[in-house]
């Protein structure tokens, strides 16, 4: 890291996922740089053990009990001290670092977040879900306890990099990019017959199975807008989103002046993330640099919101505010995993989202209390739907 003179302390929560394994490639390129504090996984010990060895991490963390003996064995003679559980898991969040990346995937990603949050740390926020679920007590408490929050999705990123602080009165709107998957294209028709395994090939991007299926229905998009307006306090009205199949454009804010601003460059995590663990510097990595001669052109479409239902949802669920984009988080976290499980079609998923939001009544969120028990409430609610037409 340039003109850095002691090492950055970071935590990384959820390290084997895909934003967490791209993390610890960056930290293990520039290991002078960093001093890792703590790793952690759901149930991947092997690679949670590997990382927490190649990284010297003081502490690594399972979510799964049960894998403790097995991740203690794997570190034995390493001096790293094991852990496990959901409390373990807010521990490690609260020990001190400069910096924590929160890349755990899904609504379980709330608590040791907010636990980051509370300590006043520099969070590289890789989790949208956890804005989309308490977005407002999220952004409280990070006022409150002067934490920072540095986006990590590329989207995001990208706003956060080319929006000016002291003219944020004098933004028109911004526009969320996005590739529109790997379906953009396809008939509505033959959508029903999408399979698991062609959802997860996103055309651009290296992500993991949730997000590849998010981006494939395009719910990725809507809850990246519920993302951006707790991030950014953009009215949901003045944030557009624009498909731009070629990934190249991140996402653009729009001045008053008529001016443009826009960041580019290779659909690559690693840059996102490098800039979050480097923040307010820059550091090397390997993404490959941007040839615009060699891309040759750039093209855009409106999204097709009738093929594509979730953003409409998204937006409906942010006007509704409150529980509602709980709602919408976790009946889609289930839906994404019964399609991945073969128990649902393509189509279904967002349909099953879309019912769950017509079976709650929509009210004020005040503690993280209710937002644990309303997500809970709608999970069992979907299970219970799934398994009912199962029948």
């Amino acid at each position: 890291m340039n003109g850095a003179t002691e090492p950055r302390s970071v935590t990384i929560l959820g390290s084997t996922g895909s934003v967490g394994c791209n993390t610890v490639d960056l930290i293990a390129r520039n290991r002078s740089a960093y001093r890792v504090v703590a790793v952690t996984a759901n149930e991947s010990v092997a690679k949670l053990a590997e990382q927490a060895i190649l990284l010297q991490a003081e502490l690594a963390v399972v979510a799964d009990e049960a894998r403790y003996g097995e991740l203690k064995n794997a570190l034995a003679g390493t001096g790293i001290e094991a852990a496990a559980g959901a409390e373990a898991l807010i521990d490690a969040a609260r020990r001190p670092a400069d910096f924590v990346m929160a890349a755990i995937v899904g609504a379980v990603g709330l608590p040791p977040t907010l636990a980051a949050i509370e300590q006043g740390r520099v969070i590289g926020l890789a989790n949208k879900e956890t804005l989309v679920c308490a977005g407002r007590l999220m952004i409280e408490a990070a006022r409150r306890h002067g934490a920072r929050l540095i986006p990590v999705d590329s989207e995001h990123n990208a706003i956060f990099q080319v929006l000016e602080d002291r003219h944020r009165t004098e933004v028109s709107h911004i526009t969320l990019t996005a590739s529109g998957g790997p379906f953009r294209s396809m008939p509505l028709a033959e959508m029903s017959h999408i399979t698991p395994a062609q959802a997860v090939a996103h055309p651009n991007w290296d992500m993991g199975a949730k997000i590849s299926v998010d981006s494939a229905t395009m719910m990725n998009k809507g809850l990246e807008l519920i993302e951006a307006f707790y991030l950014f306090d953009i009215p949901e009205e003045r944030i557009e989103i624009l498909v731009h199949p070629q990934s190249v454009i991140h996402s653009l804010v729009a001045y008053s002046d008529g001016s443009v601003l826009a960041q580019l460059g290779q659909p690559d995590m690693r840059t996102p993330i490098s800039y979050a663990l480097a923040w307010p510097r820059r550091m090397a990595t390997p993404v490959e640099m941007l040839d615009l001669a060699s891309v040759a052109s750039l093209t855009f479409e409106s999204p097709d919101d009738v093929r594509f239902p979730a953003m409409r949802l998204a937006r409906e669920s942010l006007r509704n505010g409150g529980s509602a984009p709980i709602v919408l988080n976790a009946a889609n976290e289930i839906g994404v995993q019964a399609f991945l499980d073969g128990k649902i079609e393509f189509l279904e998923i967002i349909g099953l989202v879309e019912e769950m939001l017509d079976n709650f009544s929509h009210h004020a969120i005040r503690d993280l209390d209710a937002v644990i028990e309303l997500d809970r409430a709608v999970r069992d609610k979907t299970l219970s739907r799934l398994t009912v037409a199962a029948i």
